[in-house]
């Protein structure tokens, strides 16, 4: 059974720091690219970043460069995002996916998010 876990979400005051975690299963990890999408309500899901399966190139949307690092632990079938210097516009339900290419299909999976709320 394919499961996405993610956790460490919560409250923070802008400025602030949060790790967010997304524990894999099911599948053979260390084979999938891994992204973080945010969403809000009444807004279409947004790319926040992105990390290949060996770690070797990472991609970020701009609003989140210089702010935020995505990295993974294949040993541990692990995908984090390391949010600093928070702002308001980042409050949303963050989403771990997990995407393979192959042969000319593509098997996609998602966790079920974590809320980042960020206000005074």
């Amino acid at each position: 059974q394919v499961q996405l876990v993610e956790s460490g979400g919560g409250l923070v005051q802008p400025g602030g720091s949060l790790r967010l975690s997304c524990a894999a299963s099911g599948f053979t990890f260390s084979w999938y690219a891994m992204s973080w999408y945010r969403q809000v309500p009444g807004k279409e899901r947004e790319w926040v970043a992105s990390i290949t399966s060996t770690a070797e190139s990472t991609n970020y949307v701009d609003s989140a460069k210089g702010r935020f690092t995505i990295s993974r632990d294949n040993a541990k079938n692990t995908v984090y995002l390391q949010m600093n210097s928070l702002k308001r516009e980042d409050t949303a339900v963050y989403y771990c996916k997990a995407e393979l290419r192959s042969w000319g299909q593509t098997a996609t999976y998602w966790g079920q998010g974590t809320q980042v709320t960020v206000s005074s």
